[in-house]
């Protein structure tokens, strides 16, 4: 049996990462690090996986500039029809799988918080912020995504995503840090999600038998060998060049 392949990964560090800004559904640039990440990102997969068979991607700047410089890696000599990309501050080079520039995976949407650092934020909305930093419970943010929209929608890309794939497809998605939380909830069947401290262009792995995905019987569905973590959250292909070239990488891991 070829169970269905599935490749999560997140996109490189962007600039807005390094200076602590909530970019949500805005989005900048990589920083040359995150450029990096994602050409290393290119160069594990070329290694150890076979092409996907299909592509989604977060139609946000920083998603669709590592897709770039990931693909300049995989494809560059590839001579292949041209395709129609959302912009983008550097060329993406002609991807020859079905690719989808996929809304559903753009990060949270943070509402009057958009693109502000939190020092930015505290000036502007002073007492929402102090309320926002003395309760864990869920405050609403005016003009943001709630935590179950979002998740409404992670649900609807991982379902859409199962009813159109089958055993023998190897699917790659690159999208962000708290959608990734949420796709990997639905994915895992959890009732919570968690908060995965995702690494820049880490990968999660996960195999699973499309075929007895919908089934009911609880002998299949805990059945182990249908459903595989092969990695998770691993970044590894970045570790040497993150602590050469900025000795603060861990820092900015903002979504």
């Amino acid at each position: 049996m070829y169970p269905l392949k599935l490749l999560l990964m997140r996109h490189g560090q962007s600039q807005g990462n390094v200076e602590g800004r909530m970019e949500g559904w805005s989005s900048t640039g990589l920083t040359a690090l995150g450029r990096k990440q994602a050409q290393q990102l290119g160069q594990r997969l070329a290694q150890v996986n076979r092409p996907p068979t299909h592509l989604y991607c977060s139609p946000l700047q920083r998603a669709t500039e590592t897709l770039a410089a990931m693909a300049s890696e995989l494809w560059a000599t590839a001579a292949i029809p041209a395709l129609e990309l959302p912009t983008s501050a550097i060329p993406i080079p002609e991807i020859p799988v079905p690719t989808v520039f996929h809304d559903d995976l753009g990060e949270n949407h943070q509402g009057i918080f958009t693109g502000l650092t939190w020092a930015e934020a505290q000036a502007q909305y002073p007492d929402l912020c102090q309320r926002l930093e003395t309760s864990l419970d869920w405050i609403p943010i005016p003009d943001a995504e709630t935590p179950q929209a979002g998740h409404q929608r992670a649900k609807h890309f991982v379902d859409d995503l199962l009813q159109q794939h089958h055993n023998g497809d190897q699917i790659w998605v690159i999208s962000h840090q708290w959608i990734l939380q949420h796709i990997l909830a639905c994915l895992l069947g959890c009732e919570r999600t968690w908060g995965i401290p995702l690494g820049h262009t880490a990968i999660t792995e996960l195999w699973l038998d499309r075929d007895r995905w919908f089934e009911t019987d609880p002998h299949q569905r805990l059945n182990t060998e249908l459903w595989r973590i092969q990695r998770f959250n691993d970044d590894s292909h970045t570790w040497l060049t993150d602590k050469r070239l900025d000795p603060d990488s861990l820092k900015g891991q903002e979504t």
